[in-house]
């Protein structure tokens, strides 16, 4: 024993360990652990490092038997016989091939499931994701060297996974100190409407909104063919790609499955947080998509082929099922294209696709929320006391309602624990920050520094909010608010909507920029946005009224005008009406004393405004009382309604129904004067 009484080193003679070693010899009493061995652990199975690595992941395995028309034979029941998990591989990876096929060479890469960097195959044996595809080889004039080679899959990576390829091999991608992936969008940092295309057809140029106002902007066919191969190629010249098979839509039975091919880890992510995830057993019997998105966003498109007009284009063709990006990595754009995409399908199927928040109470009471950005949309439909079906996009069908993604998008830009708890706590792991800034060394990131851009954005999914309804369902509406946040001072801060000012409201889609928001602004501007959402719809944006009408009336559903803007007289003059304030206001519509309240008409607009609200001044529900210069509000006023009716006459022609009533009435439900 050791003069310190704790070990020593015993004889060779009395005890020796593996390989002569000698045994160490505690000052424990007790018999049973007197010795510490230095080969008391079971030495491991592996012989080499890459072998004890390849211990270290065990695979992920189907958790239901695969039944496929594909397979031969059939169980005696009738039914289709059960594959074998090689069988769907091959035929999932056939599937991904399909997609990826040059027009020309009609045949697609041969594909391999895995990352390229990790060795495929171990002590001479394939490794769990070795399982690959090669279609049948042509010989001919169209060969290629990329049809010589594999492009790996990467398929339907956890968010984990798509860290490490982020961090590995993405430049500006960081892990922030909340959790959350930080990654740069490039030269772009926003949407390009201007580039966006719309392939027109026989079926397109009589079925979408096309012309003054409309965000369809056309191409042919053939331009967007060649697009789709310059896209194609570049994709299959890469060593990987990332494969993301999920769906849109929380309503089962109007559910559209989406297939997005992408080059980058950040937009792999970006779309697993904002499409609806697949479990298990969806995946495994997922098949062929019903819409294809290819992003080639590294890759610019071809300035010398017709209908460009940049570097960059987003191309969407109807009738192929498919949109092409180039020359633009904003993950944004993806996004949406695919709520471009939901505008065109779900009225096919009587079904309303709407640009709103959406939120349900303790009885399943649901309201929607249409505003443009400022106007508080995000604030007001995420509420404690209610239940948040979703944020941004939505279906109103027979069923109710549906949020149409499986995430949020939120802005960032001067981000507050205080001001949004909800949306600050959601940024942790799994969670894609884009453009924000952070610090180099603790990593903590300051949204308010907007030196790479103000549209800094978070992503991430829709249970990362506590309150989230799951699955996203809901109830047919109660309440239909449109907000808008008028800097002319004008809007009551609320008034109860007849049918058709409802629908002459969501036409116009009003909100107002502030003065000093914009360089050369020096008074507020009024900003029109068709249906609040005019860069997404598809089709005439009278023909979503329409349906928002009868799915109104049919539901008895009631449409109130929110404003969150100014009271007391314009921006620079008046005050920005209190959140406190709107707050009461949205609980007694949700409450329903609103519709109780008695209320006197407003001259030009003709609103119905309430007298009192419980918890608001009674002054301030009346602009007229709240302005100390009658000749100014008068002004104003018209000067607004004028403004009105500008930008509907775009829209006053345009028939509705078979006897054109309905467009009379929505006409005459705007300011008079």
């Amino acid at each position: 024993m050791a003069e310190n009484g704790e070990f020593s080193f015993t004889s060779r003679a009395r005890s020796t360990g593996r390989n002569g070693l000698p045994r160490i010899q505690t000052n424990n009493n007790n018999k049973e652990t007197l010795v510490c061995h230095d080969d008391s652990a079971t030495p491991i199975k592996a012989k080499t490092i890459d072998e004890l690595h390849s211990l270290q992941k065990k695979r992920s395995t189907p958790t239901t038997p695969i039944k496929s028309p594909l397979a031969t034979g059939t169980a005696p029941d009738g039914s289709f016989a059960v594959i074998s998990e090689e069988e769907r591989q091959r035929q999932q990876l056939q599937s991904i091939s399909a997609s990826l096929a040059s027009l020309t060479r009609e045949t697609g890469p041969k594909v391999v499931k895995g990352d390229p960097a990790t060795p495929r195959k171990v002590d001479g044996q394939p490794s769990a994701h070795s399982f690959h595809y090669t279609s049948t080889p042509t010989f001919d004039d169209n060969i290629s060297d990329s049809s010589l080679k594999f492009t790996h899959v990467l398929y339907n990576l956890s968010p984990a996974e798509l860290y490490e390829q982020a961090v590995k091999y993405e430049k500006g991608s960081f892990i922030t100190s909340s959790g959350a992936l930080a990654t740069l969008s490039g030269a772009k940092t926003g949407r390009s409407p201007r580039d966006k295309r719309v392939v027109k057809d026989e079926t397109t140029e009589r079925e979408l909104w096309w012309g003054k106002g409309s965000p369809n902007i056309e191409m042919d066919e053939h331009t967007f063919l060649v697009n789709r191969e310059r896209a194609v190629d570049y994709l299959n010249s890469l060593d990987k790609v990332f494969v993301n098979d999920q769906f849109l839509n929380w309503d089962p039975e109007h559910r559209i499955k989406v297939r997005i091919v992408s080059a980058r880890a950040y937009h792999s992510l970006f779309m697993h947080n904002m499409c609806i995830r697949p479990t298990s057993e969806e995946l495994e019997d997922f098949g062929t998509p019903d819409f294809t998105i290819y992003n080639a966003g590294q890759f610019p498109c071809n300035r010398y082929t017709h209908y460009m007009t940049s570097s960059t284009s987003i191309d969407i063709n109807l009738a192929r099922k498919e949109m092409v990006i180039l020359g633009t990595q904003y993950a944004g754009e993806m996004k949406k294209g695919l709520f471009s995409l939901m505008h065109y399908l779900m009225p096919k199927r009587q079904i309303l696709s709407l640009h709103s928040g959406c939120n349900m109470g303790k009885d399943g009471d649901v309201a929607l929320f249409f505003g443009l950005s400022g106007t508080g949309k995000t604030t007001l439909s995420t509420d404690h006391n209610r239940y948040l079906i979703g944020d941004d996009e939505h279906c109103w069908s027979d069923n109710g309602v549906s949020n149409i993604e499986g995430g949020c998008y939120a802005k960032c830009i001067d981000l507050s624990r205080e001001k949004e708890p909800d949306i600050w706590n959601a940024i942790k792991f799994g969670t894609v920050l884009e453009n924000i800034v952070f610090d180099e060394h603790t990593r903590e990131v300051d949204y308010l520094d907007k030196s790479v851009t103000e549209n800094t954005r978070a992503a991430y999914p829709i249970e990362y909010i506590p309150n989230a309804k799951i699955p996203c369902v809901g109830p047919h509406p109660k309440n239909i608010i449109l907000l808008a946040c008028d800097a002319f001072g004008v809007l009551p801060p609320v008034s109860k909507l007849s049918l058709e000012q409802t629908m002459y409201h969501f036409i116009s889609g009003y909100t107002a920029l502030v003065a000093g928001t914009e360089e050369g602004v020096k008074e507020p501007r009024a900003t029109f946005s068709a249906c609040f959402g005019a860069a997404f719809i598809m089709l005439h944006p009278t023909k979503y009224a329409a349906m928002l009408a009868e799915k109104m009336q049919k539901h008895g559903a009631t449409g109130w005008l929110v404003n969150t803007g100014w009271s007391g007289g314009s921006y620079g003059s008046g005050n920005r009406i209190k959140l406190a304030f709107t707050r009461r206001i949205i609980d007694a519509i949700h409450s329903g004393t609103l519709l109780e309240a008695s209320y006197t008409k407003t001259p030009v607009f003709g609103l119905e405004i309430p007298t009192e609200i419980e918890g608001v001044p009674s002054e301030i529900l009346d602009p007229e009382n709240t302005w100390s210069d009658m000749k100014a509000y008068k002004d104003t006023l018209l000067k607004l309604g004028t403004l009105f009716k500008k930008n509907f006459e775009g829209f006053a022609n345009h028939k509705i129904g078979e006897d054109n009533k309905l467009a009379d009435e929505i006409l005459a439900a705007g300011p008079l004067f």
